[in-house]
């Protein structure tokens, strides 16, 4: 299991969860535990690829749809992709307004 004291903001891509972004916690193997306040993003305008929004954010947040962030920690199952987002990225996903229904 790796530990990060850090906490550092990540996008995760899963199998079946989708895309995730958030304070990652914890990894164990596809296991990825983030902290409360991760971010569901069903849906991205303005960032050609996750890669791209781990390193810029979005430059259409009014056309997101990204859920609310969670109240509590979030376990993902298979995780096939942790990218580790800059601060310039964290900002812009955190500033795109929740998409609710």
């Amino acid at each position: 299991m790796k530990n990060y004291e850090e906490k550092p903001f990540v996008i995760v891509r899963c199998y079946y969860a989708g895309v995730w972004a958030g304070n990652i916690e914890e990894r164990d193997g596809e296991e990825v535990l983030l902290s409360e306040g991760a971010i569901r993003i069903w849906y991205w305008d303005g960032a050609a690829s996750l890669s791209q929004m781990a390193n810029t954010g979005v430059k259409k947040p009014q056309n997101c749809k990204f859920a609310q962030p969670t109240k509590n920690k979030v376990l993902l199952l298979e995780a096939k992709e942790i990218i580790f987002a800059t601060k310039e990225a964290e900002e812009s996903i955190k500033g795109v307004k929740s998409w609710e229904v």
